[in-house]
């Protein structure tokens, strides 16, 4: 029995070990488990449970609540044929085919779990991005970053800790930094503002006394889109009540604020940073593999690693210039396409037929700009071309997006079922997480 790794349970991670497990462990017909399974699919991550990356935001604004929308890994592999390993990779060794995870420990630093090795006979990297930082001075050590839930949660810790203080009048107002005017930052600065309207309602917060500053290095908001939208954000976060400053570069960062390289300071009580995305440091050193100078793992059209043709990699930490000569972006929505291409070359490499190269057809970009708009544009066939939508329509269908991934990895059927809870749930909790 053949022996699938996969390392990093995000968007795409996660969907390839579901798809695989009810592959390899499923009758298509029965839909019970089989008896003599091909291979076994193994899904490592460093969380006991998965958020949606694009949905951070909401997370460190407290408009989502990980205790009720993340998913357990361990429960979810039981019910799909997969098993799950909770570590984080510390090692590749390609001679013996096998990855080294680090020690699991508690809260307080005690070994649960020691240093442990898997096997392999196909390894999938699945391991996401990180924000780059560009090595700016102060920037690690003063503001805090939306890589992952946990960040995302001590972000909502201290805005709470802010709001406590203002409340009890030692402080009187709240200074917010965000660098980036990607889509990131542009969804947090709209959820922000928001937050201050739905706190307002619990307690005595007097208006205005959230001061939120967006700083992006470029002409416009939303570089990834058309200028006419990231103008459109712009007006939009300035009616709410967001100082937007572009063409505005950081120079240093400290526990009092920003320094732009302009020598204006910025003062923010709390920064978080936005701009910029790469792979994981470590991966440059991960066992001879090839990697580009954002550290991702380069891989042939077929996501397979130049290195070594029993390594895949797919989403963020992947380097990929795809079947029509276009290099992937690192978004949620190319993870979730190169797990369909990698569930197919995967399955083609057992089975003993030749693999299919990926092509990335991009499916357009939706930003949020709080609760009920949004900005964006959609592309393919259903549009013909490209779509220019925002309002309420754009904000419709920014929402059904999580509603598609919810899909790829639950099915329809119970999809909708989490969103019905979802929707039921608003009537009896608070709209905003306040602890």
């Amino acid at each position: 029995m053949k022996n699938i790794v996969i390392v990093g349970g995000g968007a795409g991670g996660l969907q390839l070990a579901t798809r695989l497990g009810h592959y390899f462990n499923f009758s298509p017909l029965l839909k019970r488990r089989l008896q003599t399974p091909v291979a076994s699919v193994t899904l490592v991550d460093r969380n006991r449970t998965h958020i949606w990356k694009p949905l951070l935001h909401q997370v460190a604004t407290g408009a989502l609540d990980t205790s009720l929308d993340a998913l357990n890994y361990q429960v979810h592999a039981r019910r799909n044929g997969f098993r799950f390993e909770l570590g984080a990779l510390q090692k590749l060794h390609r001679e013996r085919k096998a990855i080294e995870l680090a020690p699991v420990q508690d809260e307080d630093g005690r070994e649960l779990v020691p240093a442990r090795e898997i096997p392999y006979d196909l390894l999938v990297l699945a391991l996401g991005s990180q924000s780059n930082d560009f090595n700016t001075p102060g920037v690690r050590e003063h503001c805090v970053f939306l890589d992952s839930a946990e960040q995302a949660r001590r972000f909502h810790r201290q805005l709470l800790d802010r709001f406590l203080q203002l409340e009890t009048h030692i402080t009187e107002q709240i200074q917010v930094a965000i660098v980036g005017g990607g889509a990131t930052g542009v969804e947090l600065a709209a959820e922000l503002m928001d937050a201050t309207r739905q706190i307002g309602r619990y307690g005595h917060i007097p208006r205005g006394s959230l001061q939120v500053t967006l700083l992006e290095a470029g002409p416009h908001l939303l570089p990834a889109l058309p200028p006419r939208l990231g103008n459109n954000a712009e007006r939009e976060l300035s009616r709410l009540g967001v100082r937007v400053l572009t063409g505005c570069t950081v120079a240093r960062a400290d526990d009092r604020g920003l320094v732009t390289t302009e020598g204006e300071f910025i003062p923010a009580s709390l920064r978080l940073w936005a701009a910029g995305v790469k792979a994981a440091d470590f991966l440059s050193q991960l066992d001879g593999l090839a990697t580009n100078r954002l550290n991702q793992i380069e891989v042939t059209p077929e996501l397979v690693s130049t290195t070594d043709a029993d390594i895949f990699a797919i989403g963020d930490c992947a380097g990929c210039i795809d079947s029509a000569s276009q290099r992937v972006p690192p978004r949620a929505q190319s993870a979730q396409q190169m797990a369909v291409t990698a569930e197919k070359n995967l399955i083609a490499r057992i089975e003993g037929r030749p693999l299919q190269p990926f092509r990335y057809r991009d499916r357009g970009s939706l930003v949020s700009l709080s609760k009920y708009t949004a900005v964006g544009n959609l592309m393919g066939a259903l549009v013909k071309g490209s779509l220019t939508i925002e309002g309420r329509l754009a904000g419709l269908a920014y929402r059904s997006l999580y509603r598609m991934h919810l899909a790829a990895i639950h099915g329809w059927p119970k999809a909708m079922l989490i969103y019905l809870i979802g929707q039921a749930n608003r009537f009896v909790k608070p709209p905003l997480k306040l602890h």
